[in-house]
């Protein structure tokens, strides 16, 4: 399966338009973003579990990364709330599962091969800094290496800036809304921008959180 799979194009995918999709494991719902392969696949995607739900256990040859959208995530490693933000390497083993239910926003297999660290960071409580480059924006890192950097956003109110897309990026919305040219964005709508394109934003009334990568696409273009 391919979907979004020209890393060369920008993409846009709304929440509201997106449906619920059925996974192998019951209870198990996805909306998928993009995607290259079947059930073993190199996805972007929100993943929703029932309550009481789960996958077998499996190992993350290609890493995963996820942020926990609403309920609480489990696995062997704890109790996982919304605003959680997690790596786990490749190689790394788990048994994902809910018992009040849960959503994630999860990608897999777009991990570097020899990268071992594993990440856990609480975004609600994360300390952020004043970006000196954008007024009104604040800034934390949650994950930085030679092909991406990783961070957690947070717009004050009724401001515009353009985001720094060079090596391409991707945007999530946590909270508030977000504007373009063409739309009002807001929680769980995702963008992807290819690298070279340039992207202004305006906050909503209420600021916007965001979830943003920047620095890894120009490889899977190059590839």
């Amino acid at each position: 399966m391919e979907l979004n799979a020209d890393f060369s194009q920008s993409v846009r995918v709304l929440n509201a338009d997106n449906p619920w999709r059925a996974s192998p494991s019951a209870g198990v719902e996805r909306k998928m973003l993009d995607r290259i392969g079947d059930e073993v696949a190199r996805a972007t995607t929100i993943v929703r579990f029932a309550p009481d739900s789960a996958f077998a256990p499996h190992t993350h040859d290609g890493g995963e990364e996820y942020i926990v959208l609403e309920g609480v995530f489990q696995d062997e490693a704890g109790d996982f709330p919304v605003g959680t933000y997690v790596r786990n390497p490749p190689t790394s083993r788990h048994t994902p599962r809910s018992k009040p239910g849960a959503t994630i926003f999860v990608k897999l297999w777009q991990f570097d091969p020899e990268d071992r660290q594993h990440v856990r960071i609480d975004m609600n409580t994360v300390d952020t800094t004043s970006d000196p480059a954008r007024s009104g924006v604040a800034t934390a890192t949650l994950f930085t290496d030679a092909q991406e950097h990783v961070a957690l956003e947070v717009w004050q109110p009724d401001i515009t800036q353009t985001l720094d897309t060079s090596g391409g990026a991707e945007v999530l919305i946590l909270e508030g809304s977000v504007s373009d040219d063409e739309a009002t964005l807001g929680p769980r709508d995702w963008l992807r921008i290819s690298p070279g394109s340039t992207l202004a934003l305006t906050s909503g009334s209420d600021g916007v959180r965001l979830w943003v990568k920047r620095g890894h696409l120009h490889q899977m273009i190059d590839a």
